[in-house]
C-alpha cells in the first residue's frame, strides 16, 4: 500500500481543490492537493515538498485531520490529510489542470477522486453549520 498526503488549505472560509490532469492516474478528478511519500520521508515533509513542486507555494503543515484507505485498480493507497497554511507564493498549476476555492457545503458537488470523498464528507460535517 502506498502512503500519500493531502492538504486541507482553508482561505476566506473556502477550501482549495485541484483538478488532476488528463494523464494522471485518476484523470480530471478533483482532489485535495498532495502526493506520494518518498522512502524515509515524514508525511509532513512530503506534503510541504509536493505543494511546492505542484503549486509553487511555501506552506506550514498543521494538525493531522484524518486518514482514508482506497483500493484503486492500480493499487491501494493510504491518504493522510493535514491542515495546511500557505506562507508565501502564488498558486501556479505545474501539474494540475485547474484549481478552485470551494465552500465546504459545495465539496461533494465536484467530481472528487474516490479516496478524497470520505474526507470531504468529514470536512463538511466539521465546517458546515
Amino acid at each position: 500500500m502506498k502512503s500519500v498526503t493531502a492538504a486541507i488549505i482553508i482561505k476566506d472560509n473556502k477550501i482549495l481543490l485541484t483538478q488532476r490532469s488528463e494523464t494522471s492516474s485518476v484523470p480530471y478528478k478533483w482532489e485535495f492537493p498532495g502526493g506520494k511519500i518518498e522512502p524515509g520521508e515524514a508525511p509532513e515533509e512530503c506534503l510541504k515538498r509536493e505543494l511546492f513542486e505542484e503549486l509553487s507555494i511555501h506552506t506550514s503543515i498543521g494538525d493531522f485531520f484524518t486518514k482514508t484507505i482506497y483500493d484503486y485498480t492500480f493499487g491501494k493507497i493510504e491518504l493522510l490529510f493535514y491542515y495546511v497554511t500557505i506562507l508565501s507564493g502564488e498558486i501556479q498549476l505545474n501539474v494540475h489542470m485547474d484549481y478552485r476555492w470551494v465552500a465546504a457545503s459545495e465539496l461533494l458537488d465536484y467530481d472528487l477522486a474516490p479516496a478524497d470523498i470520505e474526507a470531504a464528507r468529514m470536512l463538511q460535517a466539521v465546517l458546515t453549520v
